[in-house]
């Protein structure tokens, strides 16, 4: 409201009331060269890097939070001034130079603001292994990150392979199908436990201990799934005498010439030290004793009963080529046992894991331990479940399982 002596004069302001608005004015336009406090120098991410580093190599496992709006896409770009990456499990990761650039796979894509989303690396480093620091989330800059870089080891004497090793003609990398679901027409086992009606198997799966049988327990799960509203829970337990699985009741023996076989697993609990298995398979040509899908050290690793021979060789070498299985979330494995010939590869997601390929040419650190038996495996059953050889407990759950003579996407 103008003042009474304003009116009087037809509407003009007095020098008083000038000064007013002019403050009134410069304010605002003042206020619009400036940005919210909330927006002025907010990070678009936080990132936790957890380094595990020996003489020239290295693996890192990564976890980025999403600071800003929630994504359906990303990829998160650092700088390695003395590194090279070798593989990565959970991400696509690409290096040009120095610059790094991590992005989602097809089932990790989505992000929410405030949500979390982690994937490893393996790489090698030469003259030093800092941990980077010029994070950028979807080109926005993080600010830095955070994390920790664990001692620099000894070398243990045995050069470290840094070149992934070409899968085999005979174990091609299946494509993902687009969609997820079980994805597996046509393949003898092709299950997401749909067809259960209760907590205890029947039909298509039953309960074993295949050597010594405890406490462990294999059930029917409705609360967690991959996908559908079933999957198979696994309370896994230590000690020799707790194993337990569920087998798959149809042959496989039929299953050829490569067999090839795809799974999805979600774990509570990092792997051990000690060994354990999660998945065994009898193998007709080696009297029945059971090729064994697990891991020891921390990594997964192939384990033949006869004779316990695994691969990788369980060297600091050989592990730091093997993977991590990622806890907390849904990941896929898939492996390849070709039947004629010595060949075998096994996937985490869409990344072969380097430790885990056999192509019948003896490296050391990696399968030349494996090969000193000369007969190839013969895989004629599937069981799913836990046994620790020592320490090591878990609860898993597994879906979406599928064997047959074709690849198998995830």
């Amino acid at each position: 409201m103008m003042p009474s002596d304003a009116r009087a004069r037809g509407g003009r302001l007095g020098p008083g009331a000038v000064f007013a608005v002019l403050a009134v004015v410069l304010g605002l336009l003042a206020g619009f060269g400036q940005r919210p406090a909330w927006s002025a120098g907010s990070a678009a991410c936080q990132v936790s890097w957890a380094d595990n580093g020996w003489t020239g190599g290295f693996t890192a496992q990564v976890s980025v939070t999403n600071s800003a709006v929630a994504v359906s896409s990303w990829k998160l770009t650092w700088t390695f001034p003395s590194q090279q990456v070798t593989s990565a499990w959970n991400a696509q990761i690409s290096q040009s130079g120095t610059t790094v650039t991590a992005s989602n796979l097809s089932y990790n894509g989505v992000v929410a603001s405030g949500g979390s989303v982690a994937f490893g690396l393996q790489g090698t480093w030469s003259g030093s292994n800092p941990t980077p620091t010029d994070f950028a989330f979807n080109g926005a800059s993080c600010q830095g990150g955070s994390g920790t870089t664990s001692p620099t080891p000894t070398n243990s004497g045995s050069s470290i392979p840094t070149a992934t090793p070409t899968p085999t003609a005979s174990t091609p990398i299946p494509t993902s199908t687009a969609g997820g679901g079980t994805g597996c027409s046509g393949a003898v086992v092709c299950s997401g436990f749909e067809d259960q009606s209760g907590s205890s198997l029947t039909g298509d799966w039953a309960v074993a201990a295949p050597d010594c049988s405890g406490t462990g327990a294999v059930t029917v799960d409705t609360s967690t799934a991959r996908s559908g509203s079933r999957s198979l829970r696994v309370n896994g337990q230590a000690g020799y005498c707790n194993h337990v699985f569920a087998a798959a009741t149809k042959s496989i023996s039929p299953v050829g010439p490569v067999v090839y076989l795809r799974y999805w697993v979600r774990h509570t609990t990092a792997l051990p030290a000690d060994h354990i298995a999660m998945v065994t398979m009898e193998d007709a040509n080696n009297g029945n004793k059971h090729l064994r899908l697990g891991g020891q050290n921390g990594a997964l690793q192939w384990n033949r009963e006869s004779d316990d021979a695994t691969l990788p060789a369980q060297s600091p070498t050989g592990v730091a080529r093997s993977m991590p299985l990622p806890v907390n979330q849904w990941v896929c494995i898939r492996s390849a046992v070709d039947t004629t010939k010595q060949s075998m590869d096994t996937w985490l997601n869409d990344q072969q894991v380097p430790g885990l390929h056999n192509d019948g040419i003896p490296t050391a650190d990696i399968d030349q331990q494996w090969l000193s038996r000369a007969t190839v495996p013969r895989p004629i059953t599937l069981n799913l479940g836990w046994e620790a050889y020592g320490n090591g407990t878990d609860t898993l759950w597994y879906d979406d399982v599928a064997l047959g003579s074709s690849p198998i996407a995830c």
